[in-house]
C-alpha cells in the first residue's frame, strides 16, 4: 500500500462526483482488507481510510482483537448462519444478508448482546446463478417479514455487477439497483422506522465509478489501495 494509491483513489472519487453533480461526502470508501493485515489497516487509517471490510468471519474476528474499534468495520462477504454470532458483535454493517433464515440468525445474535445491526439485503440484479442475494421481486416481501426483527436495521441494498468489461451492463446493474431501491422506498413508506434503504453498497475496484455516476453511497475497494 502506498499513500499515492489513496490520494489517487479519493481524486478520482472527487472528479467522478463533480461530473456526476455528487457531494464525495456522501461516498464511504469501504478498504477491503482481505488484500492485508492489521498493519496495513492501521497504515491505511492514518491516510484517511476509516472504513474496512472483510470477507471472512474469522479473519475479521482476528483483525477486529488486534486493531480494535477504531475503525468502522463492514462485513461484506457471503455470511453462514454458524458464523452470525462472530460477525454481529464486532461488524457495524452487514453488506450481505441473502436469505430471511441469514436475517433471523443475525437478530438473534443482535438481540443476545443488546444490539441493533445495521444490515444491507443482498439483491441479485444481473440473475448470475453464481451470485448470491434475493431477486428484485422478492423484495418487498422479504423486507416485509423482516419487518418482526427488532434488533435488525435494514439502512440498505447492495449487490455485484457481472465481472467483464461491458460497462453498459454493469451500468444497467447499478443504475437497476438504484431504481429497484427508489421504488422500494415509495411503496414501505407506512412501514417501521428500522426500515431507511439511504446506503446502496455497489462498485469495486474495477466499476466503482459507474456506481457512483449511478448513485452508490459505498464503495468496496480492495487492489487499488492495498496492491
Amino acid at each position: 500500500m502506498k499513500k499515492a494509491n489513496i490520494d489517487s483513489l479519493m481524486s478520482e472519487i472527487q472528479n467522478v462526483c463533480s461530473r456526476a453533480g455528487r457531494n464525495v461526502n456522501d461516498i464511504t470508501i469501504i478498504a477491503a482488507s482481505k488484500y492485508t493485515d492489521a498493519k496495513g489497516i492501521t497504515e491505511a487509517l492514518k491516510l484517511g481510510i476509516k472504513d474496512f471490510g472483510e470477507n471472512r468471519a474469522d479473519a475479521l474476528k482476528e483483525k477486529y482483537t488486534l486493531v480494535g474499534n477504531i475503525v468502522t468495520w463492514h462485513f461484506i462477504g457471503h455470511l453462514q448462519s454458524r458464523k452470525a454470532k462472530v460477525v454481529v458483535p464486532v461488524a457495524e454493517y452487514i453488506h450481505s444478508c441473502d436469505s430471511l433464515g441469514i436475517i433471523k440468525e443475525i437478530n438473534n445474535q443482535a438481540s443476545a448482546i443488546g444490539k441493533v445491526q445495521k444490515v444491507l439485503i443482498e439483491v441479485n440484479i444481473s440473475g448470475e446463478e453464481s451470485k448470491y442475494g434475493f431477486s428484485p421481486q422478492e423484495l418487498p416481501g422479504l423486507i416485509g417479514d423482516a419487518l418482526e426483527f427488532e434488533n435488525i436495521s435494514i439502512c440498505g441494498l447492495m449487490t455485484m455487477a457481472p465481472l467483464c468489461d461491458d460497462q453498459i451492463l454493469i451500468r444497467k446493474v447499478f443504475a437497476d439497483l438504484r431504481l429497484l431501491r427508489d421504488k422500494t422506498v415509495k411503496e414501505i413508506r407506512n412501514y417501521s422506522d428500522n426500515v431507511t434503504l439511504c446506503e446502496l453498497s455497489m462498485g469495486m475496484s474495477n466499476d466503482y465509478k459507474i456506481a457512483i455516476e449511478e448513485g452508490a453511497t459505498m464503495v468496496r475497494i480492495g487492489s487499488l489501495i492495498f496492491l
